[in-house]
């Protein structure tokens, strides 16, 4: 399952919560930390709130997002993956007509977070 069909058309979660178990399996494996995705996901946490306020400007920081991803993971092991993923799904929020991008911007988050939960789960180094 590729990100665009589980930003798009996974109405039930199953396919995301299969797709984020993987994920979480091969950042274990590639021994990264709790804490450095948690470092991304606090960014996250902080671009929802500013979403519940203001759509526009809440988009334009989880867009800039991206950079960010792509400077921790130069020289970190597993960074490489969550960014591919976090970029992907980014995209799918960016791309979203505007009467949708609430759902799907709900959806990185839910997907995110199924990440970081599993990563726990599956024994990720603190």
């Amino acid at each position: 399952m590729s990100i665009t069909e589980i930003m798009k058309g996974d109405e039930s979660g199953s396919q995301m919560v299969k797709f984020a178990e993987e994920v979480a399996d091969n950042l274990v494996k590639a021994n990264l930390t709790r804490t450095q995705i948690r470092t991304i996901f606090s960014e996250a946490r902080q671009i929802e709130a500013i979403w519940g306020k203001n759509q526009s400007e809440g988009l334009r920081k989880l867009v800039m997002l991206k950079p960010k991803l792509a400077y921790q993971a130069v020289g970190t092991s597993g960074m490489g993956l969550l960014k591919s993923v976090l970029s992907g799904a980014i995209d799918e929020v960016e791309k979203a007509p505007e009467d949708q991008r609430d759902a799907y911007f709900a959806r990185f988050v839910e997907l995110f977070e199924a990440i970081l939960a599993y990563h726990r789960a599956k024994g990720g180094r603190s």
